[in-house]
């Protein structure tokens, strides 16, 4: 069955733990509740199994709604000195659901193995499938989101900054708060130099004082005109060469600063003049600290963001 939340918030003493917070999860999906700690992850799912009531909103079905909460492996681990059967509990909690509910999962999997998570996460979605099962599943791990869900809210403060698909608010947050929260992301200040109609929109950054030209953007998040708004771009939408390039790739001359294998992929760390920036590599090949290098920052894939 379809869950639909309509502006549901939560007061504990004069402290507002959820404000207006909506969203809607349809039968045979995964919603993800993604939050750091302390955001009011376990505040919905305590609201939506009834545990708790709300000061205001509604929640559609009111019934026919579960809550799996298996011990995590950190009880495991005090009693037993080994993260036990986590996935085992799960599942057998799982095969109990009756078909087309509403099933909640309040970060269960932490602390698991990835053999083992990849376990339970193959099980959740082929019962979602083949019994029309909803599933909302709320974890402080964007990774166990790409995983796993085929939406997700983003909670800040106990709010929903974003929803969408976890590619779309990866490639495209809204805000620089979203931008900080949903994987590695450098982010810096730069002010606008061109009209707001233009298609190309030209700004200098406020560390280094570099041109860049970014993509796009609505005037409403543009701002005005030399005041100083988030620019961000993905360590690994950044390229690292030693020669000449396309002068519309936002070329600058960097120092590298840092060099940090990471199994598959190496994070590079860079001055440019006073901005530090991140770029993630597949294969580092020649480069050390120290060296001088040139970057480049593709136009599309500066994003300008609202703060």
């Amino acid at each position: 069955m379809t869950l639909s939340v309509a502006n549901l918030s939560k007061r504990f003493d004069d402290k507002w733990a959820l404000r207006d917070v909506t969203f809607t999860c349809e039968k045979g999906h995964i919603f993800g509740i993604y939050g750091a700690d302390g955001s009011g992850k376990t505040t919905i799912i305590r609201l939506l199994a009834g545990l708790e009531k709300p000061n205001s909103g509604t929640i559609s079905p009111n019934s026919s709604i579960h809550l799996l909460s298996p011990p995590k492996p950190s009880f495991w681990k005090r009693l037993f000195g080994s993260t036990g059967d986590t996935v085992g509990w799960q599942m057998s909690a799982l095969e109990k659901a009756a078909d087309e509910s509403v099933l909640l999962l309040d970060d269960p999997f932490s602390g698991l193995d990835l053999s083992s998570r990849k376990q339970a996460f193959e099980k959740i979605r082929s019962g979602v499938l083949d019994r029309g099962l909803t599933v909302i599943f709320a974890t402080n791990d964007y990774q166990q989101i790409f995983e796993i869900c085929d939406e997700v809210g983003v909670l800040i403060d106990g709010e929903i900054r974003q929803t969408g698909t976890p590619q779309d608010v990866y490639e495209s947050p809204n805000s620089a708060a979203v931008a900080a929260m949903v994987g590695r992301n450098n982010i810096f200040l730069g002010r606008r130099l061109t009209s707001s109609k233009t298609d190309l929109p030209e700004f200098v950054t406020v560390d280094g004082e570099h041109r860049l030209f970014t993509r796009k953007a609505d005037i409403g998040t543009l701002g005005a005109i030399n005041k100083n708004v988030a620019l961000a771009i993905r360590p690994e939408n950044i390229t690292i060469s030693f020669g000449a390039s396309c002068p519309e790739d936002n070329l600058l001359k960097a120092t590298v600063t840092d060099v940090r294998p990471q199994g598959p992929v190496t994070i590079v760390s860079l001055d440019a003049g006073g901005l530090h920036l991140e770029a993630l590599v597949i294969r580092l090949v020649g480069l050390n600290i120290g060296d001088e290098c040139m970057i480049g920052l593709p136009p599309d894939r500066i994003q300008v963001l609202k703060g």
